[in-house]
């Protein structure tokens, strides 16, 4: 992402913020229509330089001159003129203009980009290329999070190719909307904690990849590599130039076992245990060519309960964020019929679905909405992906969501 810095004047106390606020790398400070509520929080963020992304810029730059043009019109006096500022209508009047989001590509796309990011061993500007995908990743994150879910969810469990990737970025989502659900989560630590997502497994990429298609259980050599992955990884970040203690500490630990309540841990084993449940939850989603995907519910149970089959305060954040029934998972209706997950609802159990196979088991032509509130379209429990002999075309579950 190409940023261009911006006067600190653009914040008002009271206002909505009229563009995503960022830093210089790109990452998110303030998010466009945010309020900015108070003079201490307005001081926070002009102490440091502000930017925003090229295109919002060209819309800033727009928006200001058709407003200078209007006041210098109806003779407004200069300092008046001199104090203007852009606001919402005036921005969003010129965001018009702006192509419409293709989910799917921007997901495929990023993807990609992963791929060739995240290789044992990293590139040598992997962390400018690495902060800019992950202020992309936010992005799309902010634009729809049911899409972004929708898109991800089906990738990883009808597909074993480039495992690796596909599940570290849905790592990344998981965690991030998971944040959202724990007080104390600051904007820094949920940035620390979407890297170490993309980045746990950075030591063993390639073989994460092969395990995947291969059919015969881990070698002695490939299980002794699984082993020491997270610490391996610690140090091919530190030699990327990674010097963030959160970061490096939820890599580390990511597969810890840690007893006790999420708030009595300190801040970098609490991004690791997010990071743990996210993980395992993103698992047992994926398919692979020795096991087939697992249903969403054995998703959720195993990312709810810890070690001793207890509540996790981690692994229940992720269920609130995801439901009990994510997008792109699959349920049965009472109609009998199988449907696929595009929305989270208002409660857990009435998600937006669309139905692609009958009560008969056949392959509907069309995907039909059915509003899962009312019977016969409610939801009687989850099904596992390699049960649904259904080819689906994610634009056409796109335009449905």
């Amino acid at each position: 992402m190409s940023v261009i810095q911006i006067p600190p004047e653009i914040l008002r106390i009271g206002h909505p913020a009229p563009v995503s606020v960022r830093d210089a790398t790109g990452h998110l400070l303030l998010a466009k229509g945010v309020m900015v509520a108070s003079e201490e929080q307005r001081q926070r963020l002009v102490a440091r330089a502000l930017y925003v992304d090229e295109l919002e810029g060209d819309l800033l730059k727009r928006a200001m001159a058709g407003k200078l043009d209007s006041m210098l019109r109806q003779n407004a006096p200069l300092g008046q003129i001199a104090r203007a500022q852009p606001d919402g209508a005036m921005m969003s009047a010129t965001v018009a203009t702006k192509p419409a989001l293709d989910p799917a590509m921007a997901w495929t796309n990023l993807q990609m980009r992963g791929r060739a990011l995240l290789q044992d061993p990293p590139p040598s500007d992997f962390l400018p290329r690495l902060h800019k995908l992950h202020a992309e990743l936010l992005e799309l994150v902010e634009a729809d999070a049911d899409l972004a879910m929708l898109v991800l969810v089906q990738a990883t469990t009808s597909d074993a190719h480039h495992y690796s990737v596909t599940h570290s970025v849905l790592v990344a989502v998981l965690c991030e909307l998971a944040a959202r659900q724990l007080p104390g989560f600051t904007p820094e630590w949920r940035s620390s904690l979407r890297c170490a997502a993309l980045t746990m497994n950075i030591s063993m990429t390639a073989l994460q990849d092969q395990l995947a298609l291969q059919e015969e259980p881990p070698s002695a050599r490939q299980r002794a590599l699984i082993d020491d992955h997270a610490q391996r990884a610690v140090r091919c970040l530190g030699e990327a130039g990674v010097t963030d203690p959160l970061w490096l500490q939820a890599v580390e630990h990511h597969h810890a076992t840690l007893a006790g309540p999420l708030a009595a841990q300190s801040p970098g084993l609490q991004l690791a245990r997010l990071v743990q449940r996210a993980d395992i939850f993103s698992a047992r989603l994926s398919m692979r060519r020795a096991r087939p995907a697992l249903a969403a519910s054995a998703a959720v149970k195993a990312a709810y309960l810890d070690e001793q089959q207890q509540a996790d305060d981690a692994g229940k954040a992720v269920i609130q964020a995801t439901g009990i029934h994510p997008p792109g998972s699959y349920v049965r209706l009472g109609s009998g019929e199988v449907a696929v997950v595009l929305r989270r609802g208002a409660h857990a159990k009435t998600p937006k679905v669309a139905s692609i196979v009958s009560k008969s088991g056949t392959a509907l032509v069309e995907p039909v909405l059915r509003d899962t509130r009312v019977r016969p379209h409610d939801v009687t429990g989850g099904v596992a992906p390699h049960e649904v002999k259904v080819r689906l075309h994610m634009e056409k579950l796109l335009r449905l969501a």
